[in-house]
């Protein structure tokens, strides 16, 4: 049996002057793993009472178990969701990956020729080799890119979280948008109602030589243009359902069943302090520890300058049987060292360590530049909902007197009176469908911008 070694002092001897010179090279600014930011003691359009920690489980207090249905069905069988599922458990995977590059490989092989000749005999030969390389981690390298890549599935895990949310908030808000359009249609038929009704009586009074021919033209127009309306109407709400069916999964066939009643919304919702969101939101979550990847990649770089000790061992052996291919006293051993150091690279290593520390500070930023954004996204969701109250609260007066208005000119119209004008009456009507329809819609938008305020807040859409 024959054993060859190189001995390890030896090899680290030789390489202990590269060593020093590298360590020189270590000499500079570190990358940074965290960033405090300067916030204030609570949102400024914050009011009395809502500084109280936000509500978990806020589909609930919508109070529309149709809508909580239709978002636990999308977050079962959304597509996109099942694919970021699977993008998640293969994030996991590349940890595992990492964890496994500070481990010995071993690989082995086995092969076997056979030779034929005329002069010589056969000639037959099996071979059996085992190899193992092994880098220690004398600096810890391959420990902060064990790191990084434990960091990176730490973001992906938060990234999935948020896309769950948005998924929760983008189905509500779809289902929302559908019963609006269910609204808009309803009121799109009761106005071709109206309308006719309203050609039905300037007919009439037109045979009695109380009207012109041109307030007949007029009421034709508005009949006309309701049915047109109302062809719209049912476009949108057509257009609506499939955009909700998408979102759960199923066939756009715009056949869902929705409701005619929007869900409820309360007045005001607590909304907690600026600290708590950082901590709270899936986005900056993933953020912080892509930061604290950076950092771990940048370290890694600043210790690809030192030189790396890399063990290798290996076992082979050759006859002319198989069984005997197996046999320990034909085995040839063989275990090695190598202390390797990059001499001269055009300064390529530096470049990459200088370029990781610059890819740490630009990460720094950027999770500035969100945490300020998501600050943004909570104040002016908290200003339009109180600005959206304030204009529904005048709204709704404007539509109570343009259906007055409305009513009184009609009336007017049918009984004869003088001065009655039946373009004041066209007038009223073109007032009231409008208002109606702003009323509407500015419900929606109120539930839509709640619905964005509990997304820009970070809270669990289900009580866990």
């Amino acid at each position: 049996m024959l054993v060859i070694f190189s001995k390890l002092p030896t090899t680290l001897t030789l390489g202990l002057a590269a060593v020093l010179v590298s360590c020189e090279a270590l000499k500079g600014p570190k990358a940074i793993n965290s960033k405090k930011i300067d916030l204030p003691g609570a949102f400024s359009q914050a009011k009395s009472g809502q500084n109280a920690k936000i509500s978990t489980g806020w589909i609930k207090e919508f109070r529309d178990s149709r809508m909580t249905a239709i978002v636990t069905e999308a977050l079962a069988h959304n597509q996109g969701l099942k694919a970021a599922a699977y993008r998640l458990k293969a994030a996991r995977e590349g940890t595992i990956i990492g964890r496994a590059s500070r481990l010995p490989s071993v690989n082995a092989s086995t092969s076997y020729r056979k030779t034929d000749s005329q002069d010589i005999s056969s000639n037959e030969n099996y071979s059996i080799s085992l190899n193992a390389v092994w880098e220690p981690d004398l600096w810890g390298r391959l420990r902060n890119l064990d790191y990084s890549a434990r960091a990176n599935y730490s973001a992906s895990i938060a990234d999935f979280r948020g896309a769950r949310l948005s998924l929760a908030a983008n189905t509500a808000k779809a289902w929302c948008n559908l019963v609006t359009s269910e609204q808009q249609l309803e009121l799109a038929k009761t106005n071709v109602a109206s309308f006719s009704q309203a050609l039905i009586v300037v007919e009439r009074r037109y045979k009695a030589n109380t009207l012109r021919s041109v307030d007949v033209q007029f009421a034709r127009n508005n009949v006309a243009n309701s049915k047109r309306s109302l062809s719209v109407r049912q476009l949108g709400r057509d257009n609506a359902a499939r955009n909700l069916e998408v979102l759960l999964g199923r066939y756009p066939a715009a056949t869902i069943n929705s409701s005619t009643d929007l869900p409820y919304l309360s007045e005001r919702i607590p909304i907690g302090l600026p600290s708590k969101l950082l901590e709270r939101r899936p986005d900056l979550e993933a953020a912080r520890a892509r930061l604290l990847a950076s950092a771990q990649n940048a370290e890694a770089a600043r210790k690809n300058l030192l030189p790396n000790l890399r063990l290798t061992g290996g076992t082979s052996n050759g006859a002319d049987t198989f069984r005997r291919a197996l046999d320990p006293n034909f085995l040839v051993y063989s275990i090695a060292s190598s202390l390797a150091q990059t001499v001269y690279q055009g300064g390529a290593l530096s470049a990459r360590a200088r370029a990781a520390l610059e890819q740490n500070r630009a990460v720094i930023e950027d999770y500035t530049r969100l945490a300020l954004l998501a600050f943004r996204e909570v104040e002016s969701a908290i200003e339009t909902d109180r600005s959206l109250t304030e204009q529904e609260r005048y709204l709704r007066q404007e539509v109570k007197q343009s259906q007055l208005a409305v009513k009184r000119a009609l009336s007017d119209i049918s009984l004869g009176i003088d001065g009655a004008s039946f373009l004041e009456y066209l007038e009223a009507q073109r007032r009231a469908e409008a208002a109606g329809i702003s009323l509407i819609r500015l419900k929606n938008q109120r539930l839509q911008n709640r619905i964005d305020l509990h997304l820009a807040l970070g809270g669990d859409y289900f009580t866990e």
